[in-house]
């Protein structure tokens, strides 16, 4: 048996590909569910409809896909350069902090300048967190996956430090989280009686704003071409070394962002909790859209259909609601055998 790429991936295949595997990873799952008890018919029945099965389960599943198209988006734009960017959950910390730091007091503004301070606060703290393990990988040849992985567990204790220490609310009753974000820096709500905000908005011009950039701009050629092949683009005169560091710029940002979407659209303070594992989600979300920005609106909103659901369906039958991370990691092992069998054919001998 060998493997041989395809001369022409069409379109059916290309769209067709991946939600065929997203049902195979239902199908699959179904035999747990069926294990546990319940009935796979109302299970799923009650997954989707615990997200989509009202005005307000569909914004609770919005809101959960927000910070994790911004997560999913600083994976997906890293690993096109083969940037391997494992550190979306301490880039998410450092712009909440970023968002903290001005938004509690320090700094005064309109609300149409203020949010777009702490957004571009958030989104630079973010990128030069992940700038530090980049100029090791560049110029030391360190491994990004791990400092991006341990730079993780430093921020989330430096940010337990400060919750404990500089920054605790002394009206917080006790518990360990900062000040509240001012009303001018908090993030509007985009229905009545829903906690659905305007990071939303953020979230998509985000992914529209990366496909921009990876499809029409130099940037996102020289990008491209970096994680297509850094021998072959050095060849052609691209900066290789200068690229990367833009993409961990951007990708860092991105990530930064989603932490102060967080931060000024739904919690309002800044907590050890605020985020479940957004920046680790963010990967997975990403290698099911196949890093491509607009399919990571699409694979956030089939994460926290997911997630969402899997909550309901708990409460309803009596299903673990653990079964979203085994539906979610067995969807992205479809996904991938999906693209494999997309691109190559089976040739046997």
């Amino acid at each position: 048996m060998r493997l041989e790429p395809r001369d022409n991936i069409s379109l059916v295949m290309a769209v067709g590909g991946p939600v065929l595997a997203v049902a195979a990873a239902l199908g699959l799952c179904s035999v747990l569910i069926a294990w546990s008890g319940a009935s796979v018919p109302q299970a799923y029945a009650s997954l989707f409809k615990g997200a989509l099965g009202s005005r307000f389960a569909i914004s609770e599943t919005l809101t959960r896909a927000t910070p994790l198209i911004l997560t999913g988006l600083a994976a997906a734009v890293a690993f096109r350069a083969k940037l391997w960017n494992i550190g979306g959950e301490g880039q998410f910390y450092a712009g909440a902090c970023a968002a903290t730091l001005l938004g509690t007091g320090a700094v005064s503004l309109p609300p149409y300048l203020m949010l777009p301070v702490l957004f571009g606060a958030g989104a630079l703290a973010g990128g030069l967190l992940l700038l530090v393990p980049t100029l090791l990988k560049t110029r030391l040849k360190v491994d990004e996956v791990v400092t991006t992985l341990l730079l993780n567990f430093i921020v989330l204790l430096f940010v337990n430090y400060l919750l404990f220490g500089p920054w605790k609310d002394p009206m917080a009753m006790g518990w360990p989280q900062a000040a509240p974000v001012i009303d001018q820096g908090v993030l509007p709500k985009l229905l009545a009686r829903t906690r659905l905000h305007a990071g939303f908005l953020v979230a998509l011009a985000g992914a529209a704003v990366s496909w921009a950039l990876m499809r029409f701009t130099i940037w996102g050629y020289e990008i491209r071409a970096v994680g297509a092949n850094q021998k072959a683009a050095d060849f052609a005169g691209i900066p290789v070394g200068r690229t990367v560091v833009r993409t961990a710029l951007i990708s860092g940002g991105l990530a930064g962002l989603a932490g102060v979407s967080e931060l000024c659209g739904l919690k309002g303070y800044l907590t050890l909790d605020l985020s479940p594992g957004f920046g680790y989600t963010g990967i997975v979300v990403a290698m099911l859209a196949g890093l491509n920005p607009l399919g990571v609106i699409l694979a956030a909103c089939f994460v926290a259909v997911v997630y969402n659901g899997a909550d309901s369906m708990s409460r309803a039958l009596a299903v673990s609601n653990y079964i979203a991370d085994v539906i979610t990691a067995t969807a992205l092992l479809t996904v991938l055998v999906s693209m494999l069998l997309t691109r190559y054919r089976i040739r046997w001998k």
